[in-house]
């Protein structure tokens, strides 16, 4: 049986030669009699208007659950709700479902019909190689160490390629702003001709007339060293579309990356996550490009211009003194240093994420910076020297409590003080404790611990005995000689014995 429209053909010419009724028509060509009457009307057969209600076989297990990831939704930012392709991809990675992605799409149009959502459209743009890229702010919430945070989101664009870089920051102040230029720098491999932005008061101190900007002195001063050329759009609505490149990917990041809402203890963790996904987006396709966004970008980078020998610095100083809490103020925080530098100043060096001290060219703490005004950070290893005098302080003090609730306390550490506890007392189990803990500084964090789960199970309750196994396991024979024995018989050497010191045991009683 031929197509519909080879039968409308025949139909039309056994009409056109033998006059045919449209009843013999029919039974000629096994067609309804109203087949007959549209192909006597047109040559082209009419489209197959689409049956309400299609089956989807292999959707039917899932759709309760797509409605249940919609009615989530609702819940959540308005910008990190799922889109069709997202619900199709969290189909196939988490349920393994076998579901073709227009069938998803299909089924989600029709349940965002009922609410009466819309479709954004874009307008195509065509960008030079290596020549420009677009830079935007967005938002996004998380769920950082068990509770709502709120994090900004740093996007550049390649608007040639389409790759794009993206890192978070508790916050989207001028310092975050450099800083993550000088990450997006580096992760493309060169810097563009070219960067474009809105107007932020990041690098913009004021808005004249037309495109003419009053810069800030620490974005000229990035510009300069990066030797790049900058661009902003016009300002409020009128200006959206001049960098709608970058505003669709600060989106499609967030629906890809942040659907479901992301649960990370800390902001280290989240920008490793998201470092992740920019390198697994370079193996998507734009609709409408026969290459994917990694292919097109391995084009576009050698015309990049080079990155300079040194990174620009963003951070800012300070030269705070240390408390007798061995505590600096910085930005109306504290930190910790070690105790050693008690009175003394040390230089600071501020960043939008981190916090380092040095003293004497020495680095001496690094602190990840707080929001927000009054708080204190302490690491237990800058108080331990003061703790081996004053044992009893260790149980209260503000820094064990803070590595507890940053997870850096492992159980079996408490299980230990325990022990130490109910066999000595608990002053000498608390300076065993910091025995055990000066450990970690000839050791690493994992050997120690390792040593602490093995004197658990050998019941050697005792900080000293920690001690021998930490050093036991740092010390591994060498693999050359483990068969030393053999190969000395294999040269006709008797093995080594040590009978022979023996004989330099002076007997009881005799002479010394």
């Amino acid at each position: 049986m031929g197509s519909r429209m080879e039968t409308f053909e025949q139909i039309r010419r056994d009409r056109d030669r033998e006059g045919l009724s449209i009843r013999a028509l029919a039974e000629r060509h096994g067609v309804h009699r109203r087949a007959v009457r549209q192909a006597l009307v047109v040559a082209v057969p009419p489209a197959k208007r689409r049956p309400a209600g299609r089956p989807a076989p292999k959707l039917g297990p899932y759709r309760e659950l797509i409605d249940s990831w919609l009615d989530g939704d609702r819940d959540a930012p308005r910008k990190q709700r799922h889109t069709a392709k997202r619900i199709w991809e969290r189909l196939r990675e988490e349920h393994a479902a076998d579901v073709a992605e227009r069938t998803v799409r299909e089924y989600v149009h029709d349940r965002r019909a009922e609410r009466g959502e819309g479709v954004q459209a874009f307008v195509p743009q065509v960008h030079g190689a290596g020549v420009e890229a677009e830079v935007d702010w967005g938002e996004a919430q998380v769920a950082m160490a068990g509770s709502a945070a709120r994090v900004y989101l740093f996007h550049m664009r390649a608007c040639h390629s389409g790759a794009a870089f993206a890192m978070a920051f508790p916050h989207c102040s001028q310092q975050a702003f450099l800083e993550a230029h000088v990450h997006a720098f580096d992760w493309f491999g060169g810097v563009f001709g070219l960067l474009r932005y809105d107007n932020l008061a990041s690098a913009v101190k004021q808005v004249l007339r037309g495109r003419r900007r009053v810069e800030t002195d620490r974005f000229i001063a990035l510009r300069s060293h990066y030797l790049y050329e900058s661009q902003f759009t016009t300002p409020g609505i009128e200006g959206a579309h001049e960098k709608g490149g970058v505003e669709g990917e600060v989106g499609r990041f967030r629906r890809r990356h942040f659907v479901p809402v992301p649960d990370v203890s800390s902001l280290g963790e989240l920008n490793a996550r998201m470092l992740a996904g920019c390198e697994s987006d370079l193996s998507r396709r734009i609709t409408g490009r026969q290459e994917t966004v990694g292919e097109s970008f391995a084009r576009e980078r050698p015309l990049l211009r080079g990155l300079p020998a040194e990174r620009a610095s963003t951070a800012d100083e300070a030269t705070p003194r240390v408390d007798s809490k061995s505590l600096v103020t910085i930005k109306q925080n504290r930190y910790s240093v070690p105790v050693r530098l008690a009175g003394l100043r040390v230089h600071a060096r501020v960043g939008a994420r981190e916090i380092e001290c040095r003293h004497g060219g020495e680095l001496v703490a690094v602190h990840e910076r707080q929001q927000g005004r009054f708080g204190v950070t302490a690491s237990l290893d800058h108080y331990l020297e003061l703790l081996a005098r004053k044992p009893g302080a260790l149980a209260g003090s503000l820094a064990l409590s803070q590595e507890r609730e940053r997870g850096a306390w492992p159980s079996v550490f408490d299980e230990l003080w325990q022990k130490i506890t109910e066999r000595y007392g608990s002053s000498e189990a608390a300076r065993q404790m910091i025995d055990v803990l000066l450990l970690a500084r000839e050791h690493s964090a994992g050997e120690v611990e390792q040593a602490v789960r093995g004197a658990l199970t050998a019941g050697a309750h005792d900080g000293r005995a920690v001690a021998v196994l930490t050093s036991r396991g740092s010390r591994a024979v060498p693999r050359e000689l483990d068969d030393l024995p053999l190969r000395l018989q294999g040269l006709g050497a008797p093995p080594p014995t040590l009978g022979h010191y023996d004989e330099l045991l002076v007997p009881a009683g005799g002479a010394q």
